[in-house]
């Protein structure tokens, strides 16, 4: 009951709103997460940049903790008006992003989340499909982030052996590499996995050192392992066309020109929570394990040909993957430690051959 008197008073406000020549332009911004997790003080940081550049015409009203919109079915929640401007995640739909969901496996060598995010924007730039898969939305963000490790919340994992058998909540991207290492994996969306791991149904997952923090895992795990597992860049927010298409050309403007800020407020958000997340996961008594140089190198041998599998799975759906993959891997060595990357070095240099894992 209570969402869906959220939903009816935000179709009110919208209402009132008025066209955007009527003095002001109220958006409603949604998202999954409370307002002091790292992605949504970022998003704070967002709206008040966008209403300084907008001269009150204007507004972003928030509505957190998943009032409005969900975590699995944000896209389509979007394109149906539940808000205008949201956090979507794609990387969790099952069905109509098959390429964003598989491509965030395509990112190993990009280690910040500004290489990330200058990954992403090459190959969605040069590959329709991208868009295809986000029709009916105008993304305002493209997200990356710290290389998440494993968090455990009875067994230490001091090697690759010490996977087997364990349930996890893992990306999509990674399903298939830690089925080969033994585990258990699967995939939900992050606001579920603290209950999941409380109540014993995870035995693990797989995130990065802030989520020890913002997600409050140190609560209800022991050990946090530092594996380095690649991750990758993926549309974070997002609003309707048709929304977007009621706006004046100046208000979408300062959107578009806002994009660039919220991408780097997020990416330093989420590095300030990571010291944060340690900091809290050692208050709690969590152990922080290294991990052999030898295993680290067996599984990026094995993250890198499951990501080729993956790729070439893609076709069964109609898409070029391995294209799209060859082209990641391209642009990936030539990756500078800035983010700034020229797209157009994807189709110059060999393609890398995924390594062969021992």
């Amino acid at each position: 009951m209570t969402r869906i008197v959220v939903v009816l008073l935000t179709f009110t406000l919208a209402a009132c709103a008025g066209p955007p020549d009527a003095g002001h332009t109220t958006l409603i911004y949604a998202s999954p997460y409370g307002p002091n997790h790292p992605f949504s003080l970022a998003d704070q940081a967002w709206i008040r940049r966008v209403e300084t550049l907008a001269h009150g015409t204007l507004r972003i009203r928030p509505v957190w903790s998943g009032a409005l919109l969900s975590s699995d079915q944000s896209l389509e929640e979007l394109r149906h008006g539940v808000a205008d401007i949201g956090l979507i995640t794609p990387i969790y739909v099952r069905g109509g992003v098959h390429l964003i969901r598989t491509q965030s496996g395509f990112y190993a060598g990009a280690r910040t989340s500004a290489q990330q995010v200058a990954l992403y924007q090459c190959l969605a730039a040069a590959v329709p499909e991208y868009a295809r898969e986000l029709s009916g939305l105008k993304v305002l963000a493209i997200q990356g982030g710290t290389l998440p490790g494993v968090v455990t919340r009875l067994r230490p994992v001091r090697t690759l052996e010490d996977l087997r058998g364990l349930r996890l909540r893992a990306p999509t991207e990674l399903l298939g590499v830690l089925r080969d290492l033994g585990a258990d994996p699967v995939n939900m969306p992050m606001g579920e996995v603290y209950s999941a791991l409380a109540k014993g149904v995870l035995d693990g997952v797989i995130a990065p050192a802030d989520a020890l923090h913002s997600m409050h895992l140190s609560e209800v795990a022991r050990y946090y392992t530092r594996l380095e597992i690649p991750r990758g860049a993926y549309p974070a927010r997002a609003m309707s066309v048709r929304r977007w298409r009621t706006l004046s050309a100046a208000q979408q403007q300062i959107l578009s020109d806002a994009e660039p800020f919220w991408e780097e407020a997020l990416a330093a958000a989420t590095q300030a929570a990571v010291a944060k997340g340690e900091a809290q996961g050692r208050r709690d008594g969590l152990a922080f394990l290294p991990i052999a140089p030898g295993d680290q190198q067996r599984f990026d041998a094995l993250y890198a040909r499951d990501a080729s599998l993956s790729a070439a799975r893609l076709q069964t759906l109609g898409i070029d993957g391995p294209a799209v993959y060859a082209r990641a891997r391209r642009l990936a060595t030539q990756l500078p430690g800035n983010g700034t990357l020229n797209c157009g070095l994807a189709t110059s240099a060999p393609v890398p051959e995924p390594a062969r894992a021992p």
